[in-house]
């Protein structure tokens, strides 16, 4: 499929660079935001959510995780059966298997969608992780527009499992991170904690960075990654698995989201 048509719902943070950098990849891109209309090179705005879906190859939807199914339920009736739709939302595994059944529901495919990656980083080329029905059927079409995309052969909610799995590391090592700077900044070396922790965590010169993507993006995201967390944690209470961590970088997300800390 040399040039798909892409419906992008949700032109927030990362739709806004899934939409632009498939449109400079070769698709014909169409976005849809009630609440955001950025100027998007090669992406055309749509009246409304209905007119973005209609006739497209795939939709991708890129809300707030605690909106997929709500969003799922209002677009799939303007969806055709040849339609793939992926669901890349940080949701629960739960939430995947109920927009997987409200797409079986109206004969559609569904791919629930992990994005392993933060997409400010590396736009459309971050790597993700598909499961589902549809899951094979987005990897087609997406791979061929420079999109990384592993497909994992079980149904919809693997993914989304998978991504909060790994979740509980990538978050529990940003709030080791903060609270070990918290704790050198009372004792007057955060300075030298901050090197410390970079060159621990330098393979490819970028430890500085990545120790500052660490802090400030869990402080801009804390409240998102809050609602990530706790559905982390329900993960892993359903699996048996011990919690103390995950319940401690609950802790600190909770309480950079008080302080005012805003998705």
């Amino acid at each position: 499929m040399s040039e798909p048509t892409i419906a992008v719902i949700g032109l927030g943070e990362a739709g806004s660079r899934y939409a632009a950098g498939l449109a400079s990849a070769g698709a014909r891109v169409r976005g849809f935001d009630p609440h955001h209309a950025p100027e998007l090179p090669g992406v055309v705005h749509a009246d409304s959510a209905a007119a973005a879906v209609a006739g497209t190859d795939l939709v991708l939807s890129l809300v707030h995780g605690r909106l997929a199914v709500e969003v799922a339920s209002s677009l799939l009736p303007h969806v055709a059966a040849t339609t793939v739709y992926a669901d890349l939302n940080a949701a629960s595994p739960d939430a995947m298997r109920a927009v997987a059944q409200l797409a079986a529901d109206r004969g559609v495919s569904m791919a629930d969608v992990a994005v392993l990656a933060p997409v400010p980083r590396a736009g459309h080329a971050t790597p993700l992780l598909a499961s589902g029905d549809g899951a094979a059927s987005f990897a087609a079409i997406m791979s061929p527009l420079g999109v990384p995309v592993e497909v994992v052969d079980a149904p919809a909610g693997a993914a989304a499992e998978r991504k909060l799995l790994r979740s509980v590391f990538m978050k529990g090592l940003a709030a080791v991170v903060l609270e070990s700077l918290d704790a050198a900044r009372a004792a007057d070396a955060e300075a030298w904690m901050r090197d410390h922790i970079a060159a621990e965590l330098d393979v490819d010169g970028q430890g500085h960075q990545r120790v500052t993507r660490l802090v400030d993006g869990t402080r801009i995201h804390a409240a998102r990654r809050e609602q990530e967390m706790h559905d982390a944690l329900t993960e892993l209470e359903a699996l048996g698995a011990p919690t103390d961590m995950t319940r401690a970088t609950l802790a600190w997300l909770a309480r950079l989201r008080a302080a005012g800390a805003a998705d």
